[in-house]
């Protein structure tokens, strides 16, 4: 995959890991092993483009639909998708939640340790205005079969509150160090309420996969 030189993205260890094929390397293993011809993926952060572009080139999805809430990394991501002739992809900046509203999305250096959360220690971070989706409604238009996640920590709030039943498979990269045991349980009870179950082998660390059947 292509990814243009742009150095306020493409800086630091992105740039050494994707050098050495080696970026985001747990959650390519998942998804080229759950990923099927026809799927459509819905993507909740969208990052660099890393994802949704390799789900489109090495698999004949149907689309994938990313929500970003960097509004810095849109364009970016529409490069990479350009870049690597992806067509069937659609990028928003937005988050998704039980209702329709705004979020304060706090911005840091570099750009993917963004988060909708202060970090400790900090004071007043530059934050940006986020639009939050209803979730329902966007599964409602999209009827995404497969879910990609890495969402930094808000995986324990978000993923109980959406509409998980009518999903095949589910990626997600959870933060133990962030949630801690009862944020993995809650996460991992919300996939068992909708039908999905752990799939060890997809699994890896804190990458954790799901399907309805293996």
């Amino acid at each position: 995959m292509r990814f243009p030189n742009n150095p306020d993205v493409i800086k630091g260890r992105v740039r050494i890991l994707l050098r050495q094929n080696a970026y985001e390397e747990k959650e390519t293993n998942a998804a080229l092993r759950v990923v099927r011809e026809g799927d459509v993926v819905i993507e909740l952060g969208g990052g660099i483009g890393y994802m949704s572009t390799l789900v489109a080139t090495k698999r004949a999805i149907k689309s994938v639909h990313s929500f970003e809430a960097n509004p810095h990394l849109i364009p970016y991501i529409r490069e990479v998708h350009a870049a690597n002739g992806v067509t069937n992809a659609e990028v928003t900046n937005a988050i998704l939640g039980p209702r329709k509203g705004s979020a304060d999305f706090y911005v840091r250096d570099p750009m993917l340790g963004s988060s909708l959360e202060v970090l400790e220690g900090e004071v007043d971070p530059p934050s940006v205005k986020v639009d939050v989706l209803n979730a329902e409604g966007v599964f409602k238009d999209i009827r995404p079969n497969v879910l990609i996640c890495d969402i930094e920590g808000a995986e324990v709030d978000l993923i109980p509150q959406l509409p998980l039943k009518g999903l095949r498979a589910a990626i997600i990269e959870t933060h133990p160090q962030w949630i801690g045991p009862a944020g993995i349980n809650k996460v991992m009870q919300a996939f068992m309420d909708a039908g999905l179950a752990y799939y060890h082998r997809g699994s890896q660390g804190k990458v954790l996969c799901f399907r309805t059947d293996w």
